[in-house]
């Protein structure tokens, strides 16, 4: 990968321009009928491209190779780096580094994407995925200087790329020893675009798999790992608490609720009752369709408007269905460290549950593929059994993961059987809430 970097970058340009023409065009064209199809109509082309092959996906090869995704095809990488090379070089500013932006940007990107069907039309989907890559790129332009600064604070799925990416079986390990010692191999130090200090690395979460420093210093090679591995190893000093926030509240709670509303008989039974409210209270207002496109799904031509009741309704399901996994989820990590005797530990163990919160995300995206295919005239009987074999691997995953990575802070074999089964009621719930979408609902 480092000797072949311009055919690298070739390729990124390439993704660019098919990616430009895939967001751009559909969105000034009229939307499809029923007859449409997805080989006969660039939007729908564009609708199964995106969401149901290109981000679930996306999403599977963190776990199978690492953030390569991030590093050799992420077009709003690519771009943001590019302009960083000619932009103005400004040092990144304090409030840029904190910690906190992933957890929020993917929570406010999920939440929003539902309010205007950013699945469902393109229009939607060149202002969500649009905005996401001129903001990437204005950010390339004011900072850093050839460095991906947006990639490594504020993208919106930076965070959940980072946790899955510890998964993956490939990393590039470094030998600091010979780091330190200055002989051998190539001596350049090579342009770490996501800003990584490659003589600590030890996790593969924020790495972009670029191969850049392949061989640096006869230090950094790319190996083989048990999948799953760094979260046992270096997890107890690695996992942070926004790591844990945007995991269990996020990429489980929040992405649950997003994919939930729209089948829970919960939400159809709030929003009868409220209905009902409003229509004797004379709030009209709520029952009233003018809101424009871009911030609640207005499209009359396909019967399918928002009311402000609608959208209030949405980001409070959302936000309940991720606060309360989120926190049942963390109290019993909590519980599990507390079983261990080992304060902090909380944030090491919720990583058990980052093969479950990947599975989720991959299972719910995919809900977009099976549709499709289905208004393709294609049968897909395997989904169902599918499906469950997914979200039971995850769960067993998990629960490894919990077992060995509790031996980092208990010897006591007890304590970490008890600690382990905590993590497995936590995983019971996840597999129940999203069983209840694919199989009961």
């Amino acid at each position: 990968m480092r000797r072949h970097g311009r055919l690298i970058r070739g390729v990124q340009w390439v993704v660019v321009l098919a990616y430009a023409v895939l967001v751009v065009l559909p969105a000034f064209l009229p939307l499809p009928d029923d007859e449409a199809r997805i080989l006969d109509h660039l939007g729908l082309f564009a609708q199964f491209l995106f969401w149901g092959i290109w981000w679930p996906f996306v999403l599977l090869s963190m776990v199978l190779l690492g953030r390569v995704w991030c590093g050799v095809f992420c077009p709003e990488g690519a771009l943001s780096e590019a302009v960083s090379r000619h932009g103005r070089g400004r040092g990144i500013p304090r409030w840029m580094r904190w910690g906190g932006w992933p957890a929020v940007a993917f929570v406010i990107t999920t939440i929003y994407g539902q309010l205007v069907s950013v699945y469902q039309y393109p229009q939607a989907a060149l202002l969500v995925l649009g905005g996401s890559t001129v903001a990437a790129v204005l950010v390339g332009v004011l900072y850093g200087r050839g460095k991906r600064v947006w990639c490594r604070h504020l993208c919106p799925v930076g965070g959940v790329f980072g946790l899955l990416a510890r998964l993956a079986p490939l990393h590039f390990l470094v030998d600091r020893a010979r780091w330190e010692a200055r002989s051998g191999g190539i001596t350049r130090l090579p342009n770490c675009a996501p800003l990584i200090d490659i003589r600590r690395m030890d996790s593969a979460s924020a790495c972009h798999m670029c191969g850049r420093c392949s061989g640096q210093r006869d230090a950094v090679t790319l190996v083989a790992r048990v999948p799953g591995s760094e979260i046992v190893r270096h997890g107890a000093h690695t996992a942070s608490g926004w790591d844990t926030a945007l995991l269990l509240f996020g990429l489980i709670g929040v992405a649950m609720g997003a994919f939930h509303w729209g089948a829970s008989p919960v939400f159809v039974a709030w929003r009868v009752a409220l209905v009902d409210g409003a229509a004797e209270r004379g709030w009209w207002w709520l029952l009233s369709d003018n809101a424009p496109w871009w911030l609640l799904t207005h499209y009359p031509q396909n019967q399918d408007v928002f009311v402000w009741l609608d959208g209030l309704l949405i980001v409070a399901y959302i936000l309940a269905t991720g606060l309360a996994v989120g926190a049942a989820l963390y109290g019993l990590c909590l519980a599990a460290a507390r079983a261990l005797t080992s304060p902090g530990a909380q944030h090491h163990l919720a990583l058990a549950y980052v093969p479950l919160g990947g599975c989720g995300a991959f299972l719910g995206l995919s809900m977009t593929t099976v549709t499709m295919l289905r208004h393709e005239g294609l049968a897909v009987p395997w989904v169902d059994g599918t499906r469950a074999l997914l979200l039971a691997g995850a769960a067993l995953w998990g629960l490894w993961l919990a077992w060995r990575s509790s031996a980092a802070h208990s010897q006591d074999t007890g304590r970490r059987a008890l600690a382990t089964g905590l993590i497995a009621v936590g995983a019971g719930l996840v597999v129940a809430g999203w069983s209840a979408l694919f199989f009961w609902w």
